[in-house]
């Protein structure tokens, strides 16, 4: 095999697919029980025990020596020479091989692996991976504030990161692959999808609550890592690790130096990958905030989904589904004769409608008749109402539709939403007075004005870690600015609504209306960086 390119993907096409399939598949279990070498004997134990769970036909030792062999000429296998077991001169001249599973065999037999896994998996979004990481992050930085660091507790935190956040992404990337699909309705169930849509909007909507609130603390965590000088902070933590995982890598052609080099920049690589999953700008957003983003848009896409079936099953015309049945009906016509009379019957290839023939008319053409074969334009003209011409029509058909009057109907919707304005403008009132308050001090909020608290505080959470002068964002319609400054006193705030008591660390919070025109001469904080 060593003078011939190996094609270890060969086998996936070939006439006894299955059966080499089968084999590659004895020398992986084999591999993970640490069995390096197989004979041929092995190998058809292996398989007619699989064919005996299955109840398939038995396979004989002649097939599976043929299978080895081809499967080491496209170099899945490497065959050596099996001495072991040589008494007489007749044994060592018959030809006897250990297998064992080739580099190029085993990278396949991995590629396929992952490659099954994935058409397998549908993906979730993981909050108690985001809440791990978290958890994690900061026993790192317990860590990192120590004046002797345990390289073992440092080295396992940070491969549980690691592993955390590629599997967070990895699923993260495959769920909303998969609702891609199901939004674009493909290859989806369409009673079990309006069954469990309720689920999985509540499930989208959960996440991204925990997304917004969880993140935060991470992005918190990461930036304290990343201030530390580097003998404290990520550097000196990333250094413990590779020289721990150097101690262990085996012996090479290169020197310990750059071993220890090598491991070092791997860790840098992980690292920069967690902070660019959580660490953002407005240029270059974090992929927790690309995710975010996507999540929220799902929700109303997921909607308009399943407003489709719905108008589907109501009877609402799909051109789509009705050019499939015509379709599938040409594709069953038994002749082509038939094929002609579906295409006129679909499409109304008969004679010209709009040219209708009345009494008069036939009266003409009895005293005058024209032959086929004459030419329209030397052909007596043909009368056309004018009702014809300009509708299509020669005159209505059935009696004149009623005018509904809608006029009461237009009347409630403005007055339902003249007060759901009215409730809005209340809210906003209430809160955006532009002058820094405690959240402790905002006293009872109703229904809506509890609301609108609500997604102020989210889009101010999700706005990032407070900085020196807090945080401060703006809605996403650009009406109201919102700035949250902790109070530093460790108070807690308690907020009394209709459907409970709403309690946690206590803030100040500054709304202004920037669509007042007294917004424009508020004071506000100014931060350091000279962002307003």
């Amino acid at each position: 095999m060593s003078d011939q390119l190996a094609r270890p993907f060969s086998h996936l096409d070939a006439p006894n697919a299955g059966l080499y399939r089968g084999v590659m598949g004895a020398f992986v279990a084999a591999k993970r029980r640490f069995l390096v070498h197989l004979r041929p004997e092995d190998v058809a134990e292996s398989l007619r025990e699989a064919v005996a769970d299955e109840g398939g036909p038995q396979l004989d030792g002649a097939a599976v020596e043929a299978a080895l062999k081809q499967l080491e000429q496209w170099g899945n296998l490497r065959a050596d020479p099996d001495t072991s077991r040589v008494t007489t001169v007749d044994d060592f001249y018959r030809t006897r091989y250990l297998y064992q599973l080739s580099a190029e065999g085993e990278a396949a037999e991995l590629a396929l692996a992952a490659y099954d896994e994935a058409l397998g998996n549908r993906g979730e979004l993981q909050s108690v991976a985001l809440e791990d990481i978290r958890v994690r992050l900061r026993s790192l930085r317990q860590q990192a504030g120590l004046p002797d660091p345990d390289p073992a507790v440092v080295h396992s935190l940070l491969r549980e990161l690691s592993t955390l956040l590629d599997g967070l992404a990895a699923n993260a990337t495959a769920f909303m692959g998969s609702l891609q699909r199901t939004i674009d309705l493909q290859d989806v169930d369409e009673d079990a999808f309006i069954a469990y849509k309720d689920r999985l909007i509540g499930y989208l909507e959960r996440f991204v609550g925990d997304l917004v609130v969880k993140s935060a603390e991470i992005v918190t965590t990461l930036r304290d890592l990343e201030s530390q000088p580097d003998h404290l902070g990520v550097e000196g933590l990333l250094a413990l690790a590779a020289a721990r995982e150097a101690a262990d890598a085996a012996p090479d052609q290169r020197e310990a130096d750059e071993a220890l080099q090598a491991k070092l920049d791997g860790w840098r690589a992980r690292w920069s990958g967690l902070c660019s999953w959580f660490l953002g700008d407005r240029a270059h957003p974090s992929q927790a905030a690309l995710l975010r983003q996507r999540a929220r848009a799902a929700i109303p896409a997921l909607l308009a989904a399943v407003t489709t079936l719905q108008e589907r099953r109501t009877g609402r015309s799909d051109r789509s589904a009705d050019f499939r049945a015509l379709a599938r009906w040409f594709a069953e016509a038994p002749s082509d004769a038939e094929a002609h009379r579906l295409w006129r019957a679909a499409f109304g290839l008969t004679s010209a409608r709009h040219l209708g023939i009345d009494a008069g008319t036939l009266e003409a053409r009895e005293e005058q008749p024209a032959p086929a074969a004459t030419a329209w334009a030397e052909a007596p003209p043909v009368t056309i109402s004018p009702r014809l011409r300009a509708t299509g029509r020669h005159q209505h058909r059935g009696t004149l539709a009623r005018i509904v009057d809608r006029s009461q109907a237009r009347q409630r919707l403005e007055e339902m939403l003249a007060a759901e304005r009215s409730q809005t403008e209340a809210a906003r009132r209430r809160l955006a007075t532009g002058r820094p308050t405690r959240l402790s001090d905002l006293g009872p909020l109703d229904r809506d004005e509890f609301e609108l608290f609500l997604g102020l505080l989210g889009d101010a959470l999700a706005g990032g870690p407070p900085g020196p002068d807090g945080i401060r964002t703006t809605t996403s319609d650009g009406t109201l600015e919102i700035t949250l400054l902790p109070t530093g006193d460790g108070a807690s705030a308690e907020i009394a609504t209709p459907d409970g008591v709403f309690h946690g660390p206590d803030h100040v919070l500054t709304i202004v209306d920037l669509t007042h025109p007294a917004a424009a001469g508020t004071p506000r904080l100014v931060t350091t960086g000279g962002e307003r």
